[in-house]
């Protein structure tokens, strides 16, 4: 059986596909890939076999507790969508109290 490396979300430790653009739990934005034992990092094909610093492979995932649920690309959680109307409208606000002043 060969180890085949698996891939952990930075913020909650959450095994993510190794494609994911984001995390399906907090919605952290991946940029690069951290190896956990030596912190080298670098792009997701450079650990298509492990680490290419020390490595580091963890096991192979145990099919039975490993269903991650992934977010459809293009689509982001909806915290997200909530910000960003949010900060919207606060500047929109602070634009209008600037021009009544």
């Amino acid at each position: 059986m060969s180890k085949k490396p698996r891939f952990f979300c930075d913020n909650c430790n959450t095994e993510v596909d190794r494609n994911a653009n984001a995390c399906p739990k907090c919605g952290r934005f991946f940029a690069s890939v951290r190896c956990p034992k030596c912190g080298y990092s670098a792009d997701d094909n450079s650990f298509l076999n492990g680490c290419p610093a020390c490595g580091y492979s963890a096991p192979p995932a145990n099919t039975a507790h490993s269903e991650v649920k992934m977010i459809p690309a293009g689509k982001l959680p909806i915290w997200v969508y909530v910000l960003s109307v949010v900060a919207f409208i606060v500047a929109i606000v602070v634009l209008i109290i600037k021009v009544v002043n």
